[in-house]
């Protein structure tokens, strides 16, 4: 085949757009709970008076148990066998349980010391995160197998990503909604009400992929292919061997390196955005409008909402190129633009001109706009490849440990992006009097620390091995070796009763 010819979907591999954008309510979801949680913690601060260190010390100590839960819910759902599937049954269970919990976990009491509320929000949000891990981690694992066709996974991780920016829309108007006098007495009524609303379409809407999605991967229950063709039913494991199988999966997850390649580089990419994601609004308020907090504040909306379009429209561009060129390739495209849009930004971001600062989103959006729809795609091929390798599917412990990369680099992105705001010298109490140098620094920061990364992260998939050739070979293969499988027990379990029916 030449590089310009490409295989053709076929037509048992597509997947219906109702079923994708049903996978994509996931997605929605997901990102609803995410943002949700994030923008109503200033509650804690503004209506509950809580210190900000400790505000953000129950944004981080629920990490360190997303740590361990992630990977283990990858494993439990990989390894669970059941007649709903393997996925769905905790998707349906953990979408109710998220959705009532962070429900609850906003209905605050009044009157309390700062130390209650620091232990009431914590053990919630323990609790939320544990039901919250218990959805997302199958609904991630879910996609990955929804289809084998290298086209096709890319497809569907559009949708998703499409439909996932729309709760990223709504977060921004959270803050807004709690503040209305008109509805609420306060800002605590108002979080425990949008709480409520939250969690209610968590549970009727998150439940929809596992009622009206099915799995498509059924793992003949047979051991470790590698492989030995007159292998034994795989039988209930004890504790001690679950456990020993936990940690031998996870080490060969970190180790695979095409994985590792696709990890880094969502680390390099995202993260880099988010350690300068202040940086935009601190540079269009103090630089543009010289400390107009009010006027700079309306500018940051708008480039917000320009972004949010064009990272909208971004992850359509992205799948056509992927058809057209490959993942690799389009992950490459994409990137230089987006680096294009970073570089803009010195020049588009001027007290001379302010209007200019909505056209450097309109490229740099391109970033994450093809980050999250081809790497969703790329590690739904890698875990075909693992599984040519290992004779295991591995979805779940696969999208675990990616999406916990992303999570823990977000946290290091955010305290870093911190501390490299107070290296360049701010000082709010300056307000409009920022020094020239402090400025010059951070429109540096604002523009250097995101290109230095991204290209960084073409460099790391730069050896990524898996083209549309290589997947299309791993998954004959594959079907060759499932089918074989699935014969060879058939006819094993037609010579037991053969046997049983003789004595």
């Amino acid at each position: 085949m030449s590089i310009q010819e490409h295989y053709e979907t076929a037509s048992k591999d597509k997947i219906s757009l109702i079923k994708k954008i049903i996978y994509g309510f996931g997605a929605f979801v997901n990102n609803l709970l995410g943002a949700a949680i994030g923008t109503m913690t200033i509650v804690l601060n503004l209506g509950l008076g809580m210190s900000p260190a400790l505000v953000g010390l129950l944004g981080a100590l629920p990490r360190l148990v997303d740590a361990f839960t992630d990977p283990l819910m990858g494993y439990i759902s990989d390894n669970t066998k059941s007649k709903w599937g393997r996925r769905r049954p905790y998707l349906f269970i953990g979408a109710i349980i998220a959705g009532i919990a962070f429900a609850l976990l906003w209905q605050l009491p009044r009157d309390q010391s700062e130390s209650f509320y620091f232990w009431f929000f914590l053990i919630g949000s323990v609790i939320f995160y544990l039901a919250y891990t218990v959805f997302a981690t199958p609904w991630v694992a879910l996609g990955y197998e929804l289809t084998p066709d290298y086209h096709e996974r890319t497809r569907i991780m559009a949708v998703q990503n499409f439909m996932g920016q729309f709760a990223w829309l709504f977060a921004p108007w959270f803050l807004l909604f709690m503040q209305n006098e008109s509805l609420f007495s306060d800002m605590i009524e108002g979080a425990s009400w949008l709480a409520i609303i939250i969690g209610l379409f968590t549970v009727f809407v998150g439940v929809l992929p596992a009622i009206f999605l099915t799995e498509r991967f059924t793992p003949i229950p047979t051991q470790k292919e590698g492989v030995d063709s007159t292998a034994k039913p795989i039988k209930s494991k004890k504790i001690s061997e679950a456990a020993n199988d936990f940690f031998k999966g996870f080490l060969i997850t970190l180790k695979f390196k095409p994985f590792l390649s696709l990890c880094a580089a969502t680390f390099l990419v995202f993260n880099g955005f988010m350690m300068v994601s202040a940086f935009q609004s601190y540079v269009i308020i103090y630089y543009v409008f010289g400390g107009d907090q009010a006027l700079g504040a309306e500018y940051v909306g708008w480039a917000g909402t320009v972004s949010f379009i064009a990272t909208s429209c971004a992850i359509f561009i992205v799948t056509k190129l992927s058809s057209m060129l490959g993942k690799r390739r389009a992950f490459f495209i994409t990137i230089a633009i987006s680096i294009f849009g970073y570089a803009l930004k010195w020049f588009c971001f001027t007290p001379d001109n302010p209007i200019l600062v909505i056209i450097p989103p309109i490229f740099f959006s391109f970033g994450l706009g093809g980050l999250f729809t081809l790497m969703g795609s790329m590690v739904a091929d890698v875990c075909d490849l693992d599984e040519l390798e290992t004779g295991e599917r591995r979805e779940g412990m696969f999208g675990s440990i990616y999406w916990w990369v992303v999570k823990l680099g977000m946290a290091a992105a955010m305290a870093a992006g911190g501390f490299l705001l107070h290296a360049t010298g701010f000082d709010v109490s300056l307000g409009g009097g920022q020094s020239a140098d402090t400025l010059f620094y951070m429109r540096l920061a604002d523009v250097l620390v995101p290109v230095l990364c991204s290209v960084l992260a073409i460099w790391m998939v730069a050896t990524y091995p898996i083209t549309e050739q290589m997947a299309h070979d791993v998954r004959q293969k594959l079907e060759q070796r499932r089918g074989k499988m699935a014969v060879e027990d058939d006819s094993a379990s037609e010579g037991n009763a053969e046997v049983a029916t003789s004595s």
